[in-house]
């Protein structure tokens, strides 16, 4: 696969990704009916639907500023990892939707991996 290709593919990824986070994310922070219902029957409280709406809008726009797309999809992907396993556990009846949505945040978080290693001291750094 030539590197334009690629190129406009990984923007066509993070531009989809982007796009159901940003929807997903102003649902919850404006209240509408069916999140104030879903995370109710969480039961954690509604101060959660706007911590994850927050980080969902705030991650999605991260995958466009260079330097943070990595960040940004690893908070869609544990906030997707967080959806999955509470469908699982507590709402039912189907994850695929986070599971679709975490899997597409792990392929932008594996193709910006670089960006973690500033975090990593490197063993031949000058000190």
């Amino acid at each position: 696969m030539n590197t334009t290709l690629k190129k406009y593919s990984l923007l066509l990824l993070k531009i989809l990704v982007a796009v159901a986070f940003i929807a997903a994310g102003t649902a919850k922070l404006t209240g509408a009916e069916m999140m104030v219902a879903t995370f109710d029957n969480i039961g954690a409280g509604q101060w959660f639907r706007y911590l994850t709406g927050a980080i969902e809008v705030t991650a999605a726009i991260l995958l466009f500023i260079p330097g943070t797309q990595a960040y940004g999809a690893a908070f869609l992907l544990c906030t997707m990892i967080g959806a999955v396993f509470t469908h699982w556990f507590i709402l039912g009846p189907s994850a695929v939707p986070a599971l679709v949505l975490g899997t597409l945040a792990t392929i932008i978080v594996y193709v910006h991996r670089q960006q973690f290693n500033i975090l990593v001291p490197r063993k031949n750094a000058i000190r």
